[in-house]
């Protein structure tokens, strides 16, 4: 049987050269494709929030959230190493609010590793964690929990004051003890940069070609829902949200106007049967 990858592996595929592809996946179905597909490492990420439960931004996401769909998907990959988002407010509470809420993913929703947005600010969280021996991932550049503060979905590391702070964080982070650091809508020669500067593998989304592994969100690849927005760092794989609303709009034509059930998709009665159910229920009427 498989097994989930290792924080120890991960900087083995770096220093081999071997990229590492990563997806998001929220439930059992999505979850088990992945795996079958020979996906590296999947995200429970907290872009659940926006792709799943419907919210505008990843804030409203709750712990016990995060909890309920790790578990699904691992549930659906048991070989594949499962990382979770630490939501909103789980962290940046101090060393001990982040080691409980870090540990109920691992104890309760059988997650591998956990993923924390920031750099040298959590610097000291993080080797709380990993000293407890939960493996972090950290996440750099855009951060979506943060939205609010810096106004909107924006590209970073566009001059060199952001560059050197990314690669400062990265090096905090990697100090702390995070076995990899996504970078999130980074120019691609600041993400580059990074990459270089670290020892740990850095995975990209919207970072461009320089990092040692890429991440995407699995509406986004397949196109899975309503309203999906083209994105320039998205590539389309498949497109089954048409094929989906086609197939559902064909069902409900299907249903107006009679042609289903036909007569195979029910179930008969042998013809003795049959006529002494008439019998009972109808007293001989259908003779």
């Amino acid at each position: 049987m498989k097994q989930p990858l290792t924080p120890p592996k991960w900087k083995a595929f770096k220093a081999q050269g071997t990229k590492i592809a990563m997806l998001t996946a929220y439930d059992y179905p999505s979850a088990r494709l992945a795996e079958e597909a020979g996906i590296d490492a999947i995200l429970v990420g907290d872009s659940l929030g926006n792709v799943v439960l419907g919210y505008d931004t990843t804030v409203p996401v709750t712990l016990d959230d995060m909890i309920y769909h790790t578990r699904a998907v691992v549930r659906g990959a048991p070989g594949t190493m499962i990382v979770t988002d630490m939501p909103f407010a789980t962290y940046r509470l101090g060393p001990e609010a982040a080691l409980r809420n870090a540990a109920r993913l691992l104890q309760e929703g059988g997650a591998h590793a956990v993923k924390m947005e920031g750099g040298a600010d959590i610097a000291d969280e993080v080797h709380r964690l990993v000293s407890a021996g939960i493996p972090v991932l950290g996440h750099l550049g855009l951060t979506p929990q943060s939205v609010l503060q810096i106004g909107g979905y924006k590209v970073q590391g566009k001059d060199k004051e952001e560059a050197q702070k990314l690669i400062a964080d990265a090096k905090a982070l990697e100090q702390a003890g995070a076995f990899g650091v996504v970078l999130e809508l980074v120019t691609e020669p600041v993400a580059a940069a990074v990459t270089k500067a670290i020892g740990v593998p850095t995975i990209g989304i919207g970072a461009g070609r320089g990092c040692d592994g890429q991440v995407l969100v699995y509406h986004d690849m397949i196109r899975y829902g309503s309203g999906i927005r083209d994105k320039r760092f998205v590539k389309t794989y498949a497109d089954v949200g048409e094929t989906i609303r086609s197939a559902i709009a064909g069902y409900v034509n299907d249903v107006k106007n009679a042609s289903f059930p036909e007569e195979r998709n029910g179930f008969r009665l042998d013809d003795q049967t049959a006529l002494q159910l008439s019998d009972s229920l109808y007293g001989g009427e259908s003779k």
